[in-house]
């Protein structure tokens, strides 16, 4: 019997999804994306938009005619609705998709409502999506013709904090390259309780390695830190001690400033009663389904992880490309067992590989598990890390213009960094 599968998303874990869901069922069974729009944009990218470093068209392909060519139908809309209790989705084209399972890979909203002032209807810049560093590009152009203050960071409840840190750190690099640099004081606003802790606790001495070249390129910083409003050209923050309480009010300047912001859930995949988390964040066991609904799985950022310390302010934990990826592995393999009767059995390591790219240098962070404790822990840092990163967008464009989705961390990217892997 024919099986639908319907997957919310094209993004990192969405796409490779699809692709995967095809590849392994055939065509006896029916794949299915839905996407706002009819492009796939690698997000990864995105801080080098921001600085005029690549175009749209280098890091975005179109989905129509290559998911046609693969037997995968594509539908461009929102899903404004999902019933879980009959199986469907409301797309906001107008029609009514029936599911057998459902794979939610939407990525987070971004909540910039949260902090008043904050994102690209009000003060700051993102690097969060394609047109958010389009818009941030164009205001760095302007920037450029009158240098200032520049802040960069990530607000309380943010998920994620590597594209916060590279952007510091590109723009110096880019702003050295122009020889602007002394015009510029550069100060770094982070929820974490010390830099370099990434959401993850840290990742080997990511926290030494962070601070020492934030002092070698003459990047401030203020950590445990909580934005409670933005206006034109300042920044009000409040930074705290570790047992939570305030220590120190700033009044931040700022020319240009870059925030990733607090991060919950989609509100279509919010609003279904017991499927998330109070954050919006998609509950999952250990097969990555939904408890309470069992057709229902989900990857990537929408899914909700428990941080792995408390903090005194929220930080929330970061989705890395090969967690994402194992996550798809996964919900591959125990959707395919469930349609021929089979109980799942598949669970993702959640392991982390991070390349930030600093413009001329950059880190590696392996943290495996991404929770710890772990059995490996590792970061280094050079120039090595800016080839990579290229690299690995290069190919990564590549594999999904062709459809490929043979595992790219667990067969090149540790293999290149000479770390076998560890479970």
């Amino acid at each position: 019997m024919m099986a639908k599968i319907v997957v919310l998303g094209a993004g990192l874990g969405g796409l490779p999804a699809a692709y995967d869901l095809h590849n392994a069922l055939g065509d006896q069974h029916e794949v299915i994306l839905i996407n706002a729009l009819d492009s796939f944009q690698f997000v990864p990218s995105n801080p080098w938009v921001a600085i005029g470093w690549r175009s749209s068209e280098q890091v975005s392909i179109p989905l129509s005619s290559t998911l046609e060519n693969k037997g995968i139908k594509l539908i461009v809309g929102w899903a404004e609705a999902i019933d879980p209790v009959i199986k469907q989705v409301q797309v906001s084209e107008g029609s009514i998709v029936s599911y057998d399972y459902l794979v939610i890979a939407t990525g987070p909203k971004l909540a910039f409502s949260e902090v008043p002032g904050l994102g690209p209807e009000g003060y700051t810049e993102s690097v969060c999506t394609l047109t958010h560093s389009l818009k941030a590009w164009e205001h760095y152009e302007e920037f450029l013709l009158a240098p200032g203050p520049i802040v960069v960071g990530a607000a309380q409840g943010a998920s994620c904090f590597g594209p916060a840190y590279e952007f510091a750190m590109i723009l110096d690099a880019d702003l050295r390259k122009r020889k602007l640099r002394y015009k510029v004081p550069i100060t770094f606003v982070t929820s974490e309780p010390h830099i370099g802790h990434f959401g993850l606790g840290g990742v080997g001495d990511s926290k030494g390695l962070m601070e020492s070249l934030f002092r070698e390129h003459d990047i401030k910083w203020v950590t445990n830190a909580r934005i409670n409003m933005v206006e034109t050209g300042r920044m009000q923050v409040t930074e705290y001690d570790m047992d939570a309480k305030p220590v120190r009010e700033h009044a931040l300047p700022f020319s240009y400033s870059m925030v990733i912001p607090p991060f919950s859930g989609v509100d279509v995949v919010a609003h279904v009663p017991g499927l998330c988390n109070p954050k919006g964040f998609v509950l999952i066991d250990k097969y990555q389904r939904n408890p309470q609904y069992q057709e229902i799985f989900a990857i990537g950022v929408c899914v909700a992880i428990p941080p792995p310390e408390a903090t005194p302010i929220p930080t929330g934990v970061p989705k890395t490309g090969y967690m994402i990826e194992s996550m798809v592995t996964a919900v591959v393999a125990n959707i395919k067992s469930l349609i021929v009767g089979q109980a799942p059995e598949t669970v993702a390591t959640w392991n982390a590989i991070c390349l930030a790219d600093f413009g001329d240098s950059g880190i590696a962070l392996v943290a495996l598990p991404q929770i710890p404790p772990r059995n490996v822990t590792w970061a280094k840092e050079g120039y090595w890390v800016h080839l990579a990163k290229i690299a690995f967008e290069k190919y990564f464009l590549r594999k999904m213009r062709q459809g490929d989705t043979e595992p790219i961390y667990e067969k090149y990217v540790l293999k290149a960094l000479g770390i076998n892997r560890v479970l």
